[in-house]
């Protein structure tokens, strides 16, 4: 099976997306980290570190896909 070049473009193109959202997942993490220190901001920050888990994960996944894709190109498996 070959991969065209669309197809791993939209593969990067969806990694590269991915890791933007977690970058900014990251960046929201950090932000609360440094704020109050009461309840309601313990939750937010408690809340910011699962999204950036998920972001993590998926993150992770797009490249695995963009990877497997490019390897499928370059050395057929």
């Amino acid at each position: 099976m070959e991969v065209d070049d669309s197809e791993l473009d939209g593969k990067q193109e969806a990694y590269r997306s991915a890791v933007k959202e977690w970058v900014a997942a990251i960046r929201e993490e950090e932000e609360l980290a440094s704020g109050e220190h009461s309840v309601d901001d313990i939750d937010r920050w408690e809340s910011a570190h699962f999204r950036e888990e998920e972001l993590r994960n998926r993150a992770k996944a797009a490249k695995k896909h963009y990877e497997d894709a490019l390897r499928l190109k370059f050395f057929g498996f």
